[in-house]
Order: C-alpha cells, then sequence, then structure tokens
C-alpha cells in the first residue's frame, strides 16, 4: 500500500481515532448492553489504524475515479476501457 495521506492528516486520524475510542470505551463501562459504543470504538479503531499506515481507502477510491493527475504524463493506451461514471462533473 503506497501511503495516500500526508503527516499532518495522519497525526489527525491517530488524536481523533485514541478520542473516539477513550469516550466510546468509558461509555461502555456505563451501558454495556449498547451496541453504538462498540461500533464507535471499532471506527476509533479504524482511524488509528489509516493514521498508523498513511492509508486511507476513501481516499484512493476518490482519486482512482479523477483519474490520472495532470502532472504526471499519460501512457499510450494498448487497448479501449469503458469510461467511468463521475457524478461530480
Amino acid at each position: 500500500m503506497k501511503p495516500n495521506i500526508g503527516i499532518v492528516n495522519a497525526l489527525l486520524r491517530i488524536t481523533c481515532g485514541f478520542t473516539m475510542v477513550a469516550w466510546a470505551t468509558a461509555k461502555m463501562v456505563k451501558y454495556p448492553w449498547r451496541d453504538r459504543y462498540l461500533i464507535a470504538a471499532i471506527l476509533g479503531g479504524m482511524k488509528i489504524g489509516e493514521g498508523i499506515t498513511k492509508y486511507c481507502p476513501i481516499v484512493a477510491l476518490f482519486e482512482n475515479q479523477q483519474g490520472p493527475k495532470e502532472n504526471q504524463q499519460q501512457t499510450p493506451h494498448t487497448h479501449q476501457t469503458a469510461p467511468t461514471f463521475n457524478p461530480i462533473r
């Protein structure tokens, strides 16, 4: 996996992830029968993982949908591909 987020973004994700995990575990101690705190803890753990690896699958998905960047040279196509649907355009 190639990192696709910067260092500041990664540090923010780690900080927010630890905050979410701490909040969710504190709430789970008080209300152990509620599942939404477990889900919040899992999402916080995912944010921590994204920050440590500096890879976000959502960012990668949107980068793939936008096509090649302008500063990269396009290689000649050897085969025809179908156009992709982009709702932003």
